[in-house]
């Protein structure tokens, strides 16, 4: 294949087209190595969503935070809450840990 023929191929005189090579280097660019680029956008794009879902799920604890403090404004359930979390007790009060057998820890010793 000499020079001429090359030359008279359909798709070498459109790659050789200076408005296509221009077009190409413009897209490559684009596409990798602009501040804008797509890979940067698919970055911050991921970023977005992660931060979203943690925006929601913070909502949903919030929502669990207020119905919490809610129910603590009961000081039957704040007294409650205070025996059963952290064993409280009254004055004069004896206070019996009753733990069943399979929630007790046992040593692997063999």
């Amino acid at each position: 294949m000499n020079l001429s023929e090359l030359r008279n191929n359909k798709f070498v005189r459109i790659v050789s087209n200076k408005f296509v090579l221009i077009l190409v280097v413009f897209i490559i660019w684009m596409l990798f190595f602009d501040a804008n680029s797509y890979l940067t956008h698919h970055e911050l794009d991921s970023e977005i969503n992660a931060l979203e879902n943690n925006a929601e799920f913070y909502q949903k604890e919030i929502e669990n935070d207020k119905a919490f403090i809610k129910k603590m404004q009961d000081k039957e359930e704040m007294e409650k809450f205070a025996r059963e979390k952290y064993y409280l007790k009254k004055e004069n009060e004896d206070i019996y840990i009753i733990e069943n057998q399979d929630s007790i820890k046992k040593d692997d010793k063999r």
